[in-house]
């Protein structure tokens, strides 16, 4: 059918021929008249039927042309009316003008109009009010897409609950991958006959296919010690909401075999790429071995990482073979470096300054001159004793820089070793991060979230009393064309001393032979005592403030210091240390306000209870009986708040196990 331009055109050309029929009419009637007059009536006959054929065609055209206008309009009142998209006009006030009918329906009301938006929903009056242009909301079980025009104050309502759901299916059935690990495997069976490790590989083995098969996951055995799992993120939810029971199962199935076994388990997640999500469970399988073992670790894309498990204090490794590793591959970095610099953390406590007096002597042994960065400002008294002592040591003195001074002597080929952290946020001077790439860390702390990046060397070992035995241990190894002094090694053993609380706590086999080869090359216990010394203000101090102890629970110590009074963080643990020597106490805490003006939780406990989680829910860490956090801007009344709520949610956690 021609188009109503095209039936409009018609009639131009009609005129046209019509002019010019018309001249030649003329011409031949001038000269004969008869048949002019002849020509004239067979003219006449065809243009007739043409301007009949083209008013019957303007009139259809008309009449089309009202049909459509006519059509589009119901189109319009109909789609206004009846398609499934809600529509609402409010006015200044948040009330109501008018919405469609399908809108309505949707509130199973038969009108909306004149009711307020506080009373429809108040999500909706958000949306108006910070002028959002388009968020997901639920309006009686259905997920509605609302869109927002301001200036014509007009909501658009699109159900998108089919679409929400086929997202949710879509995320529940992504892939997931995880690798589990048999943390103590090799030392545990390698002294053990064959058929006594078949009938534990077989034990630990039937364990886990029987969770994986009760729980929809594909598991496959690539080592000895190591599995490979794969299932989709709503089995991972179920596990997540189950707290990993398998970590539970196996450590106390294996325990009743005299054989004490626990997993790791690293798990990767959040991301559509198999290489991918390898790489982030062994990332967090990394990180769970790095706080110790016995947990699970989920790392997500975005850098969160969720624990769960931790229950048990690290087992002391047996073999010393990893030590030896070390220490020749920090030989090796040491060797290719001009000079070594070496950072322990922020206000550096006497395991620090030891662990840093170590590195500088293995530095000296291999021909390097190494540096610690110390500010002498953010000491206390302990370690303010032990620099007396060393001031008159004039060649031991003169390795200590102050941050500004190393990062003047920084160059690209210097080598940074970090000790007693892993965290950038708490090392002296976090630019020297920046600045050196050679980086070396070594820790005894359990692994955070929060660390160094592209580290070239990492010594992390959970089970360690402190950094200072694992520094002791690595100078075994060194050359000995330099003789490791009286000093040196009393400072390696303060250190040990100091977090051991005198070999009373997280004290191992390993930790009584650093310490017997460090009395070997002539450590001063005296001198030790002497470093650790305390004055009565101090002691008067840790009295007032163990003096506000409250038990909340059964067997929680927390004591709180006076808001206008601070105390050294030195002493703030003291007091959590003296607590939990007391009766009944199996866990303390102690909240004061820091010389620096910043809240310090100090964390204590025998092991029954896991305050490196506790600490880690108030963004802090450490280990399961040792733990720590530093809180700013909220009052010493409110970090209690906090700390009862995540001591809350540490037990009702574990009862949900």
């Amino acid at each position: 059918m021609p188009s109503y331009l095209e039936k409009r055109s018609i009639r131009y050309p009609i005129f046209g021929l019509m002019g010019v029929t018309a001249v030649l009419l003329g011409v031949l009637a001038y000269y004969n008249w008869i048949i002019g007059l002849i020509a004239l009536l067979i003219a006449v006959l065809p243009f007739y039927f043409l301007f009949k054929l083209n008013n019957e065609q303007i009139k259809e055209t008309e009449e089309y042309i009202s049909t459509l206008s006519y059509r589009v309009k119901k189109v319009g009142e109909e789609a206004l009316m009846e398609m499934p998209i809600g529509i609402m006009l409010i006015n200044d006030e948040y009330f109501v003008e008018w919405t469609n009918p399908f809108l309505a329906t949707c509130f199973d009301e038969d009108t909306l109009v004149g009711r307020s938006l506080y009373d429809v929903a108040d999500s909706l009056v958000s949306i108006v009010k910070q002028e959002v242009e388009s968020e997901v909301i639920t309006l009686h079980d259905r997920k509605f897409r609302v869109i927002h025009k301001p200036e014509e104050r007009l909501l658009y309502f699109f159900d998108v609950t089919e679409q929400t759901e086929i997202e949710k299916m879509y995320e529940a059935e992504r892939t997931v991958i995880a690798i589990i690990f048999l943390d103590n495997y090799d030392d545990l069976t390698q002294a053990m006959d064959d058929p006594t490790r078949s009938s534990i590989n077989n034990l630990v083995t039937s364990i886990l296919n029987h969770w994986a098969t009760e729980n929809g996951v594909f598991l496959k055995r690539v080592s000895s010690e190591r599995f490979i799992a794969v299932f989709n993120e709503n089995i991972l939810r179920l596990l997540e909401k189950g707290k990993f029971t398998i970590l539970d199962e196996v450590r106390e199935t294996t325990a009743k075999q005299n054989v004490p076994l626990t997993l790791s388990i690293g798990v990767g997640t959040g991301v559509s790429s198999l290489p991918e999500l390898g790489t982030l469970a062994q990332s967090s399988l990394d990180l769970a071995l790095g706080r110790g073992g016995d947990q699970a670790a989920i790392k997500q894309p975005n850098g969160k990482v969720k624990f769960f498990g931790g229950k048990t204090n690290p087992i002391e490794k047996r073999t010393r073979v990893r030590a030896r590793v070390i220490s020749h591959a920090l030989k090796e970095l040491i060797a290719e470096s001009d000079k070594v610099i070496i950072m322990g953390h922020k206000r550096p406590d006497m395991d620090a300054i030891g662990a840093a007096i170590g590195i500088q002597k293995v530095a000296q042994m291999n021909q390097r001159e190494g540096y610690i960065v110390m500010n002498a400002q953010e000491i206390d008294m302990s370690v303010r004793r032990l620099m007396g002592e060393i001031e008159k040591n004039e060649a031991l003195f003169s390795k200590f820089i102050t941050p500004e001074q190393a990062m003047e002597m920084a160059t690209d080929d210097t080598l940074l070793v970090v000790v007693d952290t892993h965290k950038p946020s708490l090392v002296i001077e976090e630019k020297l991060l920046a600045k050196i790439d050679h980086v070396v860390v070594i820790d005894h702390h359990r692994r955070g979230e929060e660390f160094i990046a592209n580290p070239l060397l990492v010594y992390m070992e959970p089970y360690a009393s402190s950094t200072a035995e694992l520094v002791t241990e690595l100078l075994e190894y060194q050359p000995k064309n330099s003789k490791i002094e009286m000093l040196e090694a009393t400072a390696l053993l303060a250190g040990i001393i100091v977090d051991t609380k005198s070999f009373s706590l997280r004290t191992g086999s390993r930790t009584f032979d650093a310490a017997s080869y460090l009395r070997a090359l002539g450590a001063d216990t005296v001198l030790v005592q002497k470093f650790l010394k305390e004055d009565v203000d101090t002691y008067i101090k840790r009295a007032k403030l163990i003096e506000t102890v409250s038990f909340y629970r059964d067997g929680l110590a927390i004591a709180k210091g006076d808001p206008n009074q601070e105390f050294d963080q030195v002493l703030i643990a003291q007091a959590a240390d003296t607590l939990l020597t007391m009766d009944g106490v199996v866990a303390s805490f102690v909240i004061s306000y820091r010389s620096d003006h910043i809240i310090g939780v100090s964390a204590r406990s025998l092991g029954d209870v896991n305050v490196q989680v506790i600490m880690e829910n108030l963004e802090g860490g450490g280990h399961l009986t040792n733990a720590a956090t530093q809180l700013q801007d909220i009052s010493i009344d409110d970090v209690e708040i906090k700390l009862k709520e995540a001591i809350d949610d540490y037990f009702e956690g574990r009862k949900n196990e």
